[in-house]
């Protein structure tokens, strides 16, 4: 039944599978890697853009990681011109560590593939004041 509902309701298709989902019924824009192989595909393709890209290192069970969720499906719903990316540490925990992400949520900012700042813990503020800042150049 909870199938045939999701059906209904634009849920449970083969596009939201790499997406999670706020609480809106909209998908998010945010992209969710499962793989690293498929990780390393879209990390190579950002290099070749100047496009802010911003990865929200998490784990399904840190609650400032879920604090944080919403506030960032609401950034990536906005700004449309930066690519939001979600990564679970204990799914790909050797980009966690390649990332050196000591403790969650950890967001990284890159742009062409290298680091250009980070924000450390559920600072709403702080990461939208960065990526306002990052975007712009």
């Amino acid at each position: 039944m909870g199938a045939i509902l999701s059906g209904l309701f634009g849920g449970g298709s083969a596009a939201a599978a790499d997406t999670t989902s706020g609480s809106s019924s909209e998908p998010s824009s945010v992209l969710a890697f499962h793989s690293t192989a498929r990780w390393q595909l879209h990390f190579n393709a950002s290099r070749e853009t100047s496009k802010l890209l911003v990865i929200d290192f998490s784990a399904s069970w840190c609650g400032p990681c879920k604090f944080m969720e919403p506030a960032f499906n609401d950034m990536a719903a906005k700004l449309t011109d930066v690519d939001f990316v979600k990564i679970d540490v204990d799914e790909l925990s050797d980009v966690a560590q390649e990332f050196r992400v000591q403790a969650m949520p950890t967001f990284v900012l890159l742009k062409q593939g290298r680091e250009v700042d980070r924000v450390v813990g559920a600072k709403k503020k702080e990461l939208e004041t960065k990526i306002e800042k990052h975007r712009q150049n």
